[in-house]
């Protein structure tokens, strides 16, 4: 009866016996209960597909962005092994070591052991066809102390080769030898002191080779072939010798400034990482420069690089000691143990902008772009404040910048609700979320800047440097030049010369006391020519 049934199209219900009307209706309620569960069996398996779309578009948005920042950034080199042009560049940062260590070692010493130490090998003399200029030293008194008056009998001549960008020229310092007849006294002026005792190159010469190498990036090889062009032939071990020999008399300059940039109550903190030599290997392996400096509405216009072998936060807590201020930072978890300590957290506005200006340019994100135009309203009013004082700065802020960031604060709150975890734009969110409170301290102080921007420009010369000298070949060369750095990038800030500067602080660094060492700092520099 049931298959009977079953097959009837059209059954007349008024011809069915009231059994076969039950059973007719046991068929229905069994197909309707089949086709219930296909149904819900049907619905599950979109609301999966639904997910699995869902997150396959998370993850290819994921994709996407980080696809995007990979495009925008250079590949470097896949091996870290070093070439020919590498090993040769280490032997420059050898000589300069080498150098640096002697010099240290002359200041160890006693007056009298100096003298015992092995004699160097005779100098070839200065190429003759080379301009020279005449400075002559005589006696203040040609008159001897027993009254007669002194005859000139002689002079003695040294020579020190200067250097005028593509010009190079010879000082020849002549000194009259004066006799007294009577009493034979000698009398004679001596030579003034000079930052290489007895060495041919003149400071103007030291500083050109200090900023060619430093701010200009030119490795010595370069150099040895731009002198030789020029007449001279300079060996790279020579230049390696004169450079580490002027990084240790000048970091007594860069202690100073140290002490100086930790008397201030804002200071700024930034990283970047710089290939050195490993110990006995041919390949270089990750060591960072950090660097300290002051806020831009400070008086103090400083900063101070640190070569260290690794990223730890230990190597910040070292430089800082027992500072305590504001630091401003990325967040980068190395100053978290020093924040712990009573230091300050001030966070960086520009970070927080970047992350959505990078998922606005990868996916025209919406949520980003509406970020970054309210964020782009607290820079206006950064603007406008720049030039004020610490009272009416903080005053503007209040007024201005402050209902902006609270406008942006609810608008990042009620976003992050209906995003999902994971995607891009949530991770943006994140960022500016859980840092809210040290990214806007700086609307409550007038000298605290909205980001860390001031260092990380500050610390660009290293990552473009690092292209043409490569690596560090040891700890020791990495800090003279985090030394050298520290000078050249102090003086630009200052709003000196660096070349300039450089060579009169060679000029009066062998007289200078330790106790005025401060007066040749770059923010304390007078010229000496306009003393």
């Amino acid at each position: 009866m049931y298959g009977t049934l079953a097959s009837m199209t059209k059954p007349d219900l008024s011809q069915l016996t009231p059994e076969q009307l039950r059973v007719l209706a046991s068929e229905l309620l069994v197909r309707v209960a089949e086709q219930d569960q296909t149904i819900v069996s049907k619905d599950q398996t979109i609301q999966k597909q639904d997910q699995s779309i869902k997150y396959k578009e998370q993850v290819n948005q994921k994709l996407t962005y980080e696809l995007a920042l990979l495009k925008r950034h250079k590949f470097g080199q896949r091996s870290e092994h070093l070439s020919t042009l590498q090993i040769s560049l280490l032997g420059e940062i050898i000589d300069e070591d080498i150098a640096s260590i002697d010099a240290e070692l002359d200041d160890a010493l006693e007056p009298e052991s100096k003298s015992s130490k092995r004699r160097r090998a005779k100098r070839k003399p200065l190429p003759p066809q080379l301009p020279r200029h005449e400075i002559h030293h005589e006696p203040d008194a040609t008159q001897c102390h027993c009254g007669c008056q002194m005859k000139r009998i002689g002079e003695d001549v040294s020579e020190k080769l200067d250097y005028v960008p593509g010009v190079c020229s010879v000082e020849r310092h002549i000194r009259g030898k004066w006799v007294c007849g009577e009493c034979e006294t000698l009398t004679q002026a001596p030579m003034p002191a000079h930052i290489i005792d007895k060495g041919i190159p003149t400071t103007g010469l030291l500083a050109h080779l200090l900023i060619s190498k430093y701010a200009d990036h030119l490795p010595l090889y370069r150099q040895e072939q731009i002198f030789a062009r020029s007449g001279v032939q300079l060996s790279r071990s020579t230049l390696a010798e004169w450079i580490g020999v002027c990084g240790v008399r000048l970091q007594p300059l860069v202690d100073a400034m140290r002490d100086l940039l930790l008397k201030e109550t804002v200071l700024h903190a930034d990283e970047t990482p710089a290939p050195m030599l490993a110990a006995g290997k041919k390949k270089t392996h990750k060591a960072y420069i950090w660097a300290h400096a002051s806020a831009p509405f400070s008086e103090l216009n400083a900063v101070v690089y640190d070569f260290q072998l690794g990223r730890s936060g230990q190597h910040a807590r070292d430089f800082l000691g027992d500072w305590k201020g504001r630091l401003v930072s990325d967040d980068y978890a190395a100053y978290k143990k020093s924040f712990d300590e009573g230091v300050i957290e001030i966070g960086c506005m520009a970070h927080a902008r970047r992350k959505f200006v990078e998922l606005h340019v990868a996916s025209r994100s919406q949520i980003a772009g509406e970020a970054v135009k309210l964020i782009r309203e607290l820079y206006r009013v950064e603007h406008e404040v720049r030039e004020l004082p610490a009272d009416e700065r903080q005053r503007i802020r209040q007024a201005q910048a402050k209902p902006i960031a609270d406008k942006l604060h609810r608008w990042m709150l009620s976003e992050r609700e209906q995003v999902p975890d994971g995607t891009a734009i949530s991770n943006a969110l994140d960022y500016s979320l859980k840092r809210w409170t040290a990214l806007t301290r700086y609307l409550e102080d007038g000298t605290l800047p909205i980001d860390n921007n001031r260092v990380e420009n500050l610390i660009r010369p290293w990552a473009l440097g690092r292209k043409n000298w490569l690596f560090a070949g040891s700890l020791r060369s990495g800090q003279r030049a985090a030394a050298i750095m520290s000078l050249i990038q102090s003086a630009k800030l200052n709003g000196h010369e660096p070349y300039v500067y450089l060579k009169d602080i060679l000029t009066c660094l062998p007289t200078q006391k330790a106790s005025a060492i401060d007066e040749l700092l770059p923010q304390n520099w007078i010229p000496s020519d306009k003393v």
